[in-house]
């Protein structure tokens, strides 16, 4: 069921998406809103996505025919091609849809996926998704997955601090160089990724992907103070060691909310030393250009 507080362009596409439900034939045999629409968030960019199963693989021209069936228009797909997951986007009624088919045998095998580690959204579009047509896969697999298991999120954390040690933490500073804007970003939203990651593995919650973030984690009880505020401070601070700054003290707090763990320990470690070593940078050394001058 729809949340009951879903905004009222929810209801709207809801209804659209359980007519493309209804125009399937019963080869279909699960269909699951997944997305906003599903959480009752929709807004006017909103687009409907839907996860269709089949007891059988299908290729990517009977997708296209059974979507064209449905009345779906201006039909195309992205995303890698060949494998077993078929896309298919088009529009219903003017409202964006996006298709996404699965036999049944490697729907199983995508929630297996999600307990030996698979990073896809799969597990949070699943737990949150309802169920327009089942067979009972739906609820099975939203019962799976209302457990995350502890050795999971422990080593969803070790895996995401693995990247903070094994250097001098004086390397931060390559980042400073003038010129070196598309390295910062790499290296700061890979960083801010990660902390994603942990702090949905410390509440055992299946991360969603990064859209809405500021409300998908407002929820969440342990995170550290002003979350996703500071990831936007430090992706859009103008200096340099201002930015690597506020992310690093961002890591080290979310760290300080971690088990122990080889590699939780090397980073808390590497990360004092690289937040002690920016705090010694003089600034305008680093964005002046006559710095050099001055400095003679």
């Amino acid at each position: 069921m729809e949340r009951v507080d879903a905004t009222a362009r929810t209801v709207q596409l809801r209804s659209l998406a359980q007519g493309i439900t209804d125009a399937l034939p019963a080869s279909v045999v699960e269909v699951v809103l997944t997305g906003s629409v599903s959480r009752g968030v929709a807004d006017e960019l909103s687009d409907i996505e839907l996860l269709l199963v089949t007891e059988e693989e299908l290729d990517l021209g009977d997708c296209f025919s059974l979507a064209a069936g449905c009345g779906l228009t201006s039909l195309g797909t992205w995303g890698q091609q060949g494998g077993p997951t078929k896309r298919v986007s088009g529009y219903y009624e003017s409202a964006p849809i996006e298709l996404i088919w699965w036999s049944r045998a490697h729907a199983e095998t995508a929630i297996d996926a999600v307990f030996s580690g698979d990073l896809s959204g799969t597990a949070d579009a699943i737990a949150h998704g309802i169920a327009l047509r089942t067979s009972g896969l739906a609820a099975r697999w939203q019962d799976r997955l209302r457990r995350y298991p502890d050795d999971l999120a422990n080593a969803r954390i070790e895996d995401a601090a693995l990247k903070w040690g094994g250097f001098h933490a004086a390397g931060l500073l390559t980042l400073l160089r003038p010129g070196e804007r598309l390295a910062l970003l790499e290296w700061l939203v890979d960083d801010a990724a990660r902390v994603v990651r942990i702090v949905f593995a410390l509440n055992r919650v299946w991360q969603p992907t990064s859209k809405r973030f500021a409300e998908r984690v407002a929820a969440l009880s342990q995170k550290p103070e002003r979350l996703a505020e500071r990831i936007e401070e430090a992706l859009t601070e103008p200096d340099p060691r201002r930015a690597v700054l506020v992310m690093t003290e961002l890591q080290l707090e979310t760290l300080s909310l971690a088990p122990r763990g080889p590699n939780v320990d090397r980073a808390r470690t590497w990360l004092s030393d690289g937040r002690e070593i920016l705090l010694r940078q003089h600034p305008p050394r680093l964005t002046l250009p006559d710095a050099a001058t001055e400095e003679r």
